[in-house]
């Protein structure tokens, strides 16, 4: 069994017959699926698709091109959506400066309302970071001394370099469809020396489809590509692949497991 540990399942592309997509993911061995928000608006949808579907979960958060929209929320209402059953995750939140869709700012101290949540909650915090590997770098190592929490780079992309520091401030590294791109040869090296205990796949459906399957949207079954790729850089078996991922998912997303 495989988990899409970071997919967007109420988006245009897979929302419009979500039972398929699920179903097709399900037959392709993909046994659980965190669905992910990006803004408050979002949140009941994507918790009730998680009420529906027994193996599906929930996060609630900010994504940082949606941080301008949502300057004041406070930890409060964050604190209180994560007290949903199904909700088990903080995010996605970070910091992109590649877009600048939001002041940096503004991201910033965004950034830092999650991460309170998290180490208020005990639930992990789910980080989209581009083009932002010192600022990222400096909030997380900041942060992580004035009291620990658990947290994951969801589609990393970042150099070996912020891997090794977010690896040495105890996060998980997720990868995503983008591994599997012929120019991704970097990400591809990183892959390959990941301890296998902070290591997740993910596919950000309805994004970044994995080879072979790039130009299509992306679908959770897609994680099982994904998997076979990272199963192959690493000279093990998929089936050896999908046991560490799945029992790393539960270990860093405990609520699910319990």
């Amino acid at each position: 069994m495989l988990i899409d540990s970071h997919c967007h399942l109420n988006y245009k592309g897979l929302v419009e017959d979500q039972a398929s997509v699920l179903a097709r993911a399900r037959a392709a061995g993909i046994g659980g699926f965190l669905n992910i928000s990006t803004r408050q608006r979002e949140w009941q949808d994507v918790i009730g698709t998680a009420e529906r579907e027994a193996d599906v979960w929930a996060s609630v958060g900010i994504h940082p091109h949606e941080a301008d929209a949502h300057a004041d929320l406070g930890e409060n209402i964050l604190v209180a959506a994560a007290e949903h059953a199904k909700v088990i995750a903080i995010g996605e939140t970070g910091l992109d400066y590649y877009y600048d869709h939001s002041d940096r700012q503004t991201q910033q101290a965004l950034f830092r309302t999650h991460i309170a949540v998290a180490r208020k909650t005990g639930l992990p915090l789910i980080v989209h970071t581009r083009d932002a590997e010192e600022d990222t770098v400096a909030i997380l190592t900041e942060e992580m001394a004035a009291g620990a929490f658990p947290a994951l780079i969801h589609c990393f992309t970042a150099s070996a370099d912020f891997a090794g520091k977010m690896l040495g401030l105890g996060l998980t590294i997720s990868l995503s469809g983008i591994v599997t791109f012929k120019n991704a040869k970097d990400l591809q090296a990183i892959a390959r020396e990941l301890p296998e205990e902070r290591l997740l796949v993910e596919t950000d459906a309805p994004f970044l489809a994995p080879i072979p399957h790039r130009g299509q949207v992306c679908e959770p079954a897609f994680t099982a590509d994904t998997a076979r790729f990272v199963a192959a850089l690493r000279g093990i078996e998929p089936e050896a692949l999908a046991e560490v991922t799945t029992r790393n998912f539960f270990r860093l997303f405990d609520k699910a497991a319990a």
